[in-house]
């Protein structure tokens, strides 16, 4: 029991006084970097499958 208590103690002690966290100014730039790779990334999936899709239909359209 002594061992996970002290596990808790110095778990908290690291959480709260070594941590060292990001300034609100850095998260918000990580944030709109996160947000326009998301976004670059959905356009570029977005943009294969709609060639893929007429590419398939141009093939059917050769068979049918």
């Amino acid at each position: 029991m002594e061992n996970i208590r002290q596990y808790l103690k110095d778990s908290y002690t690291e959480f709260m006084h070594r941590v060292t966290w990001p300034t609100w100014i850095s998260l918000q730039k990580s944030t709109l970097v996160v947000i326009a790779g998301s976004l670059v990334f959905a356009l570029a999936i977005f943009a294969m499958d709609k060639v893929i899709t007429q590419v398939f239909d141009f093939v059917y359209t050769l068979f049918a």
